[in-house]
């Protein structure tokens, strides 16, 4: 750094320009840059099993329909609220062993029906039960 030692006056304008807070600006970005460098060389080495996994089947699963009209289907086959009941029992029976319940309203459907196959199927205790999509709701 220098220093302005011989000074003629005292309203003179200094000419030279400050450098400190150019420096200062340098060696922030150059300890940033000696701190970041080393971090992005690293790498995580990874052993990859070289056999694709054996897929597991899907387990059964239950495609429960329910129809504009208020007709219940239990895959494909009609059934009444006292058949569904006796159904839902029998799988809440088998406990953790239970198949999948794919409920598939009609978009039409009456949301209280679909409420009330739901609302029996948890009063029976079956746990795996869901709404799926239709192609009815795409088109």
């Amino acid at each position: 750094m220098a220093m302005n030692v011989g000074r003629t006056g005292e309203n003179d304008v200094m000419v030279d320009m400050n450098t400190t807070p150019l420096i200062d600006v340098m060696l922030v970005m150059l300890v940033m840059l000696i701190i970041t460098i080393p971090i992005q060389t690293h790498g995580v080495k990874l052993d990859m099993p070289q056999t694709p996994p054996r897929l597991i089947d899907p387990p059964p699963a239950v495609n429960l329909g329910v129809d504009f009209d208020g007709t219940i289907t239990w895959n494909g086959a009609p059934v009444s609220m006292a058949q569904l009941d006796t159904y839902f029992a029998r799988e809440a029976e088998r406990g953790d062993d239970q198949d999948e319940i794919h409920v598939s309203p009609n978009r039409l459907a009456k949301y209280n029906t679909v409420a009330m196959i739901l609302a029996d199927a948890q009063r029976r205790g079956v746990t795996k039960i869901g709404i799926s999509n239709t192609s009815d709701y795409l088109q």
